[in-house]
């Protein structure tokens, strides 16, 4: 039997609630849902480069070449399966959850072995109805424009590892993802090169060579800023084609107070910084505080 390795974004998607629809409608009718459901999820993975490995149930296994390819084709599956209105049961929606991972597999007898398999499923596991996660690694790889609307949301273990891992979620919705587009779909206008942070005693430059600067209160990220408002990953400065961008992940949002006393606030959205002033996670900042968190852009 050959075997070969190769490199690939393995996804999983699978129905939300099954056991319960199968509850409220019966067998039958239960059971005609879902397998649209995978039918949906098998277009929308031929349409866009991708392999469907197998079915199992209310589960699909899938490989993409690129991530960007499984991405669109797990929004598309999102998108899709909201717009059947013969999935409308109760008045709500099936809904269907999406994990993603790029790495290493062992392709054998059409099917797929690995650790990067694992770590897919896994990210599956980590997401809701209507979510799309992505392992760190693999939001890296991705174009610009899905980078711009993801946010990182958790950190969870891996089983049978010591490691931790950062999850991503893709923000597919038309509504989310427009929301944030325009801000780096005229990039390269205001020509900064770099965006100094200032907190406390630390100065953090963003650049080229630096991928992000996260704020929040858990201590892995860049800034760590203690308070009740304050989430635990609550946002994240990064730089999408030649353009700042603060990128809110929280609960409470974030403030942007300018030099010139204009003001800001995104909530799981994003903003263009320009110029110098202050950030705020959860309260609009005090520009006197000795805490406050403090940026400028410089050419």
């Amino acid at each position: 039997m050959t075997s070969t390795e190769t490199e690939v974004a393995v996804v999983f998607a699978d129905v939300v609630g099954s056991t319960r629809l199968y509850e409220l409608l019966g067998d039958q009718r239960a059971r005609e849902l879902i397998q649209l459901c995978v039918e949906i999820m098998r277009d929308a993975t031929g349409r866009n480069r991708g392999t469907v490995i197998k079915t199992i149930g209310d589960e699909i296994l899938a490989i993409f070449p690129t991530v960007d390819d499984a991405v669109n084709a797990g929004g598309e599956m999102q998108q899709d399966i909201g717009a059947r209105p013969e999935l409308l049961v109760q008045g709500q929606h099936v809904a269907i959850r999406i994990g993603c991972h790029f790495g290493p597999v062992v392709l054998e007898h059409k099917d797929i072995f690995g650790g990067s398999v694992h770590t897919a499923n896994r990210m599956t596991s980590q997401a809701k109805g209507g979510q799309i996660i992505l392992s760190a690694d693999t939001v890296r790889r991705c174009s610009p424009e899905w980078r711009a609307v993801s946010r990182r949301v958790d950190v969870t273990s891996l089983r049978g590892l010591n490691e931790e891992m950062e999850l991503y979620e893709v923000l597919w919705q038309q509504e989310d993802a427009t929301s944030m587009l325009p801000s780096i779909a005229m990039g390269g206008m205001h020509g900064a090169r770099c965006v100094r942070v200032r907190f406390l005693d630390r100065e953090i430059v963003l650049d080229d060579a630096r991928n992000e600067i996260t704020m929040g209160r858990a201590e892995e990220n860049s800034v760590v800023q203690k308070g009740t408002l304050i989430s635990r990953l609550h946002a994240r400065i990064e730089l999408v084609r030649g353009r700042f961008l603060l990128v809110d992940q929280s609960t409470n949002g974030t403030f942007v107070l300018n030099a010139d006393g204009k003001e800001s606030f995104v909530r799981r959205d994003s903003v263009v910084l320009q110029g110098e002033g202050c950030i705020g996670l959860g309260k609009l900042p005090d520009p006197k505080a000795a805490d406050v968190i403090r940026f400028s852009l410089e050419d």
